[in-house]
């Protein structure tokens, strides 16, 4: 059985350095600091899992359509693989609009 590839996109330093714990359950992690670089990675690697930080926009944005940091990466994840697992972190003041991006796209934990 091959290892599984984690995509892990944290942004900010605000959260914990998952890297030891997904060694021990044999995930081959790729880390990734913005969402730009999230977006290129996909592009020569698929994620079985996307660990991800995420933010809520509070005020509209240019199009006025998105509704956390994650909207693009997810919609670029839907081209190259509908199966990948998301897990999202989100701060306890934003854990309540984490049900937004759930709306639009499918959420795991």
């Amino acid at each position: 059985m091959s290892e599984k590839n984690l995509f892990s996109i944290v942004e900010s330093p605000l959260h914990p350095d998952f890297s030891a714990l997904y060694r021990r359950l044999g995930l081959s992690e790729v880390g990734l600091g913005s969402m730009r670089k999230a977006i290129s990675a996909l592009k020569s690697r698929t994620p079985d899992i996307v660990v991800a930080e995420f933010m809520y926009v509070y005020g509209n944005n240019y199009a006025g359509v998105n509704v956390s940091n994650l909207d693009v990466f997810l919609y670029s994840l839907q081209k190259y693989s509908r199966d990948s697992a998301i897990i999202v972190m989100a701060d306890k003041q934003e854990v309540q609009y984490v049900d937004k991006l759930q709306a639009l796209f499918p959420i795991q934990a």
